[in-house]
Formats: structure tokens, sequence, C-alpha cells
């Protein structure tokens, strides 16, 4: 091999690496976060699960990414929001806030998983029936 045919190949080779490095990049896998009200009163509420996220070791921008959609208590929106989760292939569903959440979820998929806190026994919880 000449040296001109060898420094060719290696700038070549080069100048390709940025496009490897960002093709094996992986995206991190994401939380979809839907709540009923807004991020502020519920900071403390946000706050412990993110602590219980990192006792579990995942740790948010480092190796799980967290999409948070408020509904700011407009419970119309809910459906709206968990669609946009849904359509972001979000790996998880945390509902919180209570049952409109976990509704709008329920309605929103069948094959994401939907993580939920609630004082009453979920088996008996019945959809919301509509007035006909």
């Amino acid at each position: 091999m000449r040296r001109r045919e060898f420094i060719a190949g290696l700038g070549g080779a080069a100048a390709t690496w940025p496009l490897t490095g960002r093709a094996q990049q992986t995206l991190l896998p994401t939380i979809g976060f839907l709540h009923v009200g807004s991020a502020k009163p519920f900071a403390h509420i946000l706050a412990g699960f993110l602590q219980g996220l990192k006792e579990a070791g995942f740790i948010e921008g480092q190796n799980v990414a967290i999409e948070y959609r408020w509904a700011e208590g407009q419970n119309n929106r809910l459906p709206e929001l968990v669609t946009e989760l849904v359509r972001n292939k979000v790996a998880v569903i945390i509902a919180g806030g209570g049952e409109p959440a976990i509704f709008a979820a329920k309605a929103a998929t069948t094959s994401i998983p939907i993580v939920f806190n609630i004082g009453s026994d979920p088996v008996k919880l019945t959809w919301p029936r509509r007035e006909s």
C-alpha cells in the first residue's frame, strides 16, 4: 500500500467516526409521568418519586429519561397528555393524582405498563360509565 492510499483511507475512516459514534448512542428508557395537578404544589411528591428511582439505581438524565405531563387541574386535558406519552413510546406510565389519570392512561394503552398509587382497591374500580 502506498503512503497516499493509506493516508486517504485513514482520512476517510476518521470522517466517518463521528457518524458511527452517533449511530451507536442508545436512547435512554423513558418514563412517562402523568399527573392531574401542577408541578409546584406536588414538588414533594416528585422529589420522593425521583428519590425512589435513585434508590433503585435510576437517575434522571443518566440512565433514564422522564417526560412530564401536568394537567394543571384540568382533567379534560389528560387524554391528550397521555396520548403524547404513548406516541413518544415511553416504557412505563406513572399515573398520579387519582382515578382520572389512571382511567386516562388505561384508555390510551393496553401495551404500556401503568403504575399508580391509590387508596382504594384498584381491582374494584370500575370504568366510569357515561350516561346515554
